[in-house]
């Protein structure tokens, strides 16, 4: 007889977006001729650039002759591409092997795949409020007891707070994996290089291992602020590194992901190389490799005009944060992140839990956004805003918010 996988009815986070769903159906029910400005998705909203449109065209003209298709790459990603992004942390200080660079399908596949080659037992400690992959994909695996209390129980969680600047302190006791993500989302804090020597030092002493999410490094326009982990000392021997073209080069649809698990990464019970061989493992067992196509235009966004071209588009967005921000603060709301990140992380107005902000929100504004709560318990109190979206559009939600929002 067949089973399911019991670990899925503990689910709980998963409701947060079908949630919002309904209450803005219920609205526009309510309101047909209300307009709804949605500034709570952290999706791409802009066209892909010139260099990386003809990298992509150049894929598919290789497909179309027969001298040059290509049918199953390296399951790890094409060479000439690894390269490329071994090269990228080159500039940032950081010396990697292109075989210590895995070519992926997004960093979402990334973050909730890595978890595979870790056992069942592993302590895990999560940022919170944090991205909910992190939680969930080890909900699924069996890390966690019971939805309870806003929390689940057995996993450890780090709150990022006012008073900590949005960076958690160093879990008390002893973990095993620990989830960091930089530029945050949803708060958009950027950890300084002493935040992260003091994880990276953690770790080592403890064997632990750091997951670590890069996927907004793009938008860190601070020269002090690491852009990888990488650039911390020690840090090849304690964490993995995720990152994305999804942000910087608008590849939400196109899919193209890396995860870096250097040689010298060890465990508890793992010496340095073994967990670079387990992904390597997992990767040819279960992943295809991306796509010919989407790495051809990998290629194109890391070339020198590629490069200038996606900073362009990074600067389009974080001006939206800057309006974003801007307008919050002129009404008197106490706004964190939306300098180094392309997320505004508002604390709620008079005391509004997340949920009562959202629809407070929507009613008078006529503007989503994504409840803090959704995203941890540390999470309740404050409400994101995402500055993906036309500038017009972030204007008018913006000038709504200023014009309509009684406070």
């Amino acid at each position: 007889m067949a089973r399911i996988n019991p670990n899925y009815g503990k689910l709980e986070a998963g409701y947060l977006f079908p949630e919002i769903g309904r209450r803005v159906r219920v609205f526009q029910e309510k309101n047909p001729s209300a307009r709804v400005m949605r500034l709570g998705i952290g999706n791409t909203t802009e066209p892909l650039t010139p260099t990386v449109i003809n990298g992509l065209r150049r894929g598919v003209d290789l497909l179309a002759d027969v001298a040059t298709y290509t049918g199953y790459g390296d399951e790890q990603g094409e060479m000439a591409l690894r390269e490329s992004l071994a090269r990228r942390y080159a500039r940032y200080g950081a010396s990697l092997e292109p075989d210590e660079v895995f070519v992926s399908d997004g960093a979402k596949p990334d973050s909730a795949n890595i978890q595979s080659i870790f056992g069942v037992d592993n302590a895990v400690a999560v940022q919170d409020p944090a991205y909910p992959v992190y939680v969930d994909t080890n909900v699924i695996a069996g890390r966690t007891g019971k939805w309870k209390d806003a929390r689940y129980e057995g996993l450890v969680y780090m709150p990022c707070t006012e008073e900590n600047g949005f960076f958690p302190d160093l879990p008390r006791g002893k973990v095993d994996l620990i989830y960091i993500c930089s530029p945050n989302n949803p708060t958009g804090s950027v950890a300084t290089k002493a935040q992260l020597k003091a994880f990276v030092d953690y770790a080592i002493a403890r064997r632990a291992v750091i997951i670590f999410d890069a996927a907004y490094a793009a938008f860190i326009s601070n020269p002090d602020l690491p852009r990888t982990i990488y650039e911390v000392e020690g840090a090849r021997r304690c964490a993995i590194e995720i990152n994305s073209l999804s942000k910087e080069a608008g590849f939400t649809g196109v899919r193209l992901g890396w995860a870096v698990v250097p040689k010298a990464l060890e465990c508890e019970d793992g010496k340095p190389g073994v967990l670079n061989r387990l992904w390597f493992r997992r990767q040819t067992t279960m992943f295809n490799g991306a796509s010919n196509i989407a790495q051809r235009g990998a290629l194109a966004v890391l070339s020198p005009e590629g490069q200038k071209e996606c900073q362009g588009l990074v600067g389009y967005y974080m001006n939206n944060a800057r309006v974003i921000r801007e307008g919050l603060e002129s009404v008197g709301l106490r706004c964190f992140g939306g300098v180094n990140a392309p997320y505004v992380w508002m604390k709620t107005p008079n005391g509004l839990s997340s949920w009562e902000c959202f629809d407070k929100m929507l009613e008078e504004a006529h503007v989503v956004g994504t409840p803090g709560s959704g995203f941890g318990p540390s999470g309740e109190g404050y409400f994101r805003l995402s500055a993906f979206g036309h500038a017009e559009d972030i204007e008018r939600a913006v000038a709504s918010i200023r014009e309509n929002l009684r406070l």
